[in-house]
């Protein structure tokens, strides 16, 4: 495939027009700029015609992003990058021309940010190499692994395949477009800033030689952006495709094992995107991860807080189904029918608890249950019982 001509490519019409559409779909937070997604298009409107000449005449400098810290749910800080919306308007339009180009030198076993691929996928093959006989997984997670991307190793890869001197200036600018921190301006050598829609990408570009390496020692495995998991037959072949693949990867790879997470383990002890597995007379199972279910619990528990005494129970069950219809869209996977019936039966046990501390009075109290059908006496009762909730 010709890559001479890339920058035309990215900055033709109906490229524009997928790229902004995506931005506008995805919306999302203002970079350094501020600048909502409403003001976009006009400011898009009158910018264009200067900022696709600088694109194609070498002359486009990004800004730097805007540094956001969020709470992992395992715990920790992430740190995201987040640009601003010409940039991600940018790195999208180049994503869209550098995607059907790079995707199909991927490996089969990457499912991570790549068109036609998704964690379900993943857990599945995990699940079908668990019930080959490769009981054993190497758990393997790279430290802080988009903050510690050495930059001239991307690039001599992106310039392997990239003929355009332009395109491969504008992803050197935007790895080293630094970041703003509380005010502060910080200079960035390393990493691919997490938040940007070409970052994925980058990864993908990065770990796929990783992924070659696997592939040629015969290794079965699944990854999913920076989380691989590998599956050998015993804990000794474990340990030594451990070792082995750590080697590998802070010495050719230049990245750093976190030797804290990572381990050589029975799959029912880890965890892989959330997922887990148990046995029974069928095989490997899917289920859901200890953790991810805390978390559940813990969100849960958050938003049926009776500290939020004046929300609305309206306003409350609508951020419980909202939450709820994603979590459970992920989740659809795995087996999870008694733990989902435990946590119905706990909402609507905190559920009455919030109403009965909002009903406050004792008139309110039995004026309410005699409503809902309850007997005079019962009404009595309870309305002025002085039991906890």
């Amino acid at each position: 495939m010709n890559t001479t001509n890339l920058m035309e490519k990215i900055t033709s019409r109906k490229n524009l027009l997928r790229a902004y559409k995506r931005v506008r779909d995805n919306r999302g937070a203002a970079g350094i700029d501020g600048m909502p997604l409403d003001d976009f298009p006009t400011y898009l409107k009158a910018n264009w015609p200067r900022i696709r000449d600088e694109l194609l005449y070498d002359g486009y400098t990004p800004q730097p992003v805007r540094r956001v810290h969020i709470p992992k749910p395992q715990g920790g800080i992430r740190d995201l990058g987040i640009p601003t919306l010409t940039d991600r308007f940018i790195q999208q339009a180049v994503l869209q021309v550098l995607t059907p180009i790079f995707d199909p030198t991927f490996s089969e076993s990457s499912y991570g940010f790549r068109p036609g691929r998704n964690a379900h996928q993943a857990v599945k093959k995990a699940r079908e190499y668990i019930n080959a006989g490769y009981t054993t997984v190497v758990d393997m997670d790279v430290e802080k692994f988009f903050d510690t991307v050495n930059h001239d190793r991307l690039m001599d890869r992106l310039s392997k395949t990239i003929e355009d001197k332009r395109l491969l200036k504008l992803i050197r600018r935007y790895l080293q477009a630094g970041l703003m921190d509380n005010g502060v301006r910080v200079q960035t050598t390393i990493g691919t800033p997490q938040g940007g829609p070409l970052s994925p990408l980058l990864a993908n570009i990065v770990l796929n030689e990783l992924d070659k390496e696997l592939e040629k020692r015969g290794h079965r495995f699944c990854r999913y952006a920076d989380d691989c998991n590998i599956y050998v037959r015993t804990p000794r072949a474990g340990e030594r495709v451990m070792q082995s693949v750590t080697r590998f990867i802070e010495s050719q790879l230049r990245l750093t094992v976190n030797q804290g997470k990572s381990a050589v383990d029975k799959p029912s002890r880890r965890q892989f995107l959330s997922f887990s597995f148990y046995w029974n007379k069928a095989g490997a199972q899917i289920c859901i991860a200890a953790k991810a279910k805390k978390r559940l619990k813990d969100k849960m528990r958050a938003l049926t807080s009776r500290r939020q005494n004046n929300m609305p129970l309206e306003d409350r069950i609508d951020r419980i189904n909202q939450y709820s219809r994603g979590w459970i869209g992920y989740f659809a996977l795995a087996e999870a029918k008694s733990f989902l019936e435990a946590m119905d039966s706990t909402l609507k046990r905190r559920l009455r608890m919030c109403i009965w501390k909002q009903w406050k009075r004792v008139r309110t109290r039995y004026s309410n249950l005699r409503t809902l059908g309850m007997n005079h006496t019962d009404a009595i009762k309870y309305a002025n019982t002085r039991k906890g909730y």
